[in-house]
């Protein structure tokens, strides 16, 4: 039996807008999504934010009612049997939500273990076992408002495996997390699979993904773009070089500019600071640093690298041939899941 199963699942929402001439605009957020998680597997769900990440995850935990499609869970499905859904899995999402500050780790665990119907003659032991995996033993008896993000969110863990669920979802854990903290996570999670517990992971980190999944999906425009193991993602960029330039105030119209490049295959700018990294693509072997940097003149460069191509660049190439689709422009993809009808 499969943890996770989604066929075509597709999720419409309405608003209006005006009032003598009413508007009523129609946004595909999840336009047709389909995929399979086995038992015991870390799959990764890739994506730009407003992608339909989210969306899809809560029609997976019940949250939200597809509009169309069909979704099981262990076999029972998310629309008609959601209280059995329920039961099998845990929700732990990024950010500070879901915990009380003014009340000790151990006690929010005692209080969610009686929300979750922990029987009461196992919490004691459930909640020591917890604390270890996540690594907040001897620290239990503090004041949650006095932890950091990055125990923050091991005890977010802690609370989604406190009824030892089959299937967790985690969304975005590590948002926030400084490296060393985000490390103690990504061991955490790397646990869970271990003990034979089904992970989703939604991440914008992609070394973390790269290092964790077995499988990952990429969802760009409400639809999967790509899916496989994080080797087989990286093979689509085998044939590619990485230029990477460490540039000061570099706008959108010098990247267009590199992207009119011949032998240039995408172009992505991170912001890192003060400071941006202007990831280019190009074919293998072609020598394009000096005309790279003269469509850059005007700015302060700083360090100047070639290397092998990461899932990074991979995550970059296919979110960017989804947005441009038939050589219609960025946005072009993005712009064709809003449709406007007079009402």
């Amino acid at each position: 039996m499969l943890a996770i199963e989604a066929k075509n699942l597709r999720r419409t929402y309405n608003s209006r807008t005006g009032f003598l001439r009413p508007r009523r605009t129609v946004t595909e957020a999840v336009r047709g999504v389909s995929f399979e998680v086995a038992r015991g597997e870390l799959f990764g769900l890739l994506g730009p934010n407003g992608a339909g990440k989210t969306t899809t995850i809560k029609m997976l935990n019940t949250l939200l009612l597809p509009t169309s499609g069909t979704a099981r869970v262990l076999g029972h499905d998310v629309a008609s049997d959601p209280v059995a859904v329920r039961r099998r899995i845990g929700y732990v999402f990024g950010g500070d939500r879901g915990l009380y500050d003014r009340l000790s780790a151990l006690d929010n665990l005692r209080y969610f273990a009686e929300l979750y119907g922990v029987e009461p003659r196992d919490q004691r032991r459930r909640i020591a076992e917890l604390l270890d995996l996540v690594g907040l033993a001897g620290r239990e008896k503090e004041r949650v408002e006095g932890y950091s993000r990055g125990m923050r969110q091991r005890l977010h863990i802690a609370r989604g495996l406190l009824h030892k669920p089959d299937v967790l979802f985690l969304d975005e854990p590590s948002i926030g997390v400084d490296p060393v903290a985000a490390r103690d996570l990504r061991r955490t999670v790397a646990d869970l699979r271990t003990d034979g517990t089904t992970v989703l992971l939604t991440t914008h980190y992609m070394a973390e993904a790269d290092e964790l999944c077995d499988r990952i999906a990429v969802i760009a425009g409400g639809t999967i773009q790509a899916l496989g193991t994080p080797d087989r993602l990286k093979s689509r960029v085998q044939e590619r070089d990485i230029l990477e330039i460490e540039a000061y105030g570099a706008a959108d119209e010098h990247l267009d500019r590199i992207r009119e490049l011949l032998g240039v295959r995408g172009v992505a700018a991170e912001e890192r600071g003060s400071r941006q990294a202007v990831m280019v693509q190009t074919e293998r072997g072609a020598d394009l640093h000096s005309r790279v940097l003269a469509a850059l003149d005007g700015i302060r460069i700083g360090r100047v690298v070639t290397r092998e191509p990461t899932l990074e660049d991979a995550y970059i190439a296919i979110v960017e041939e989804s947005e441009s689709g038939a050589d219609r422009g960025p946005g072009a993809a993005a712009a064709d899941r809003s449709k406007e009808v007079v009402a």
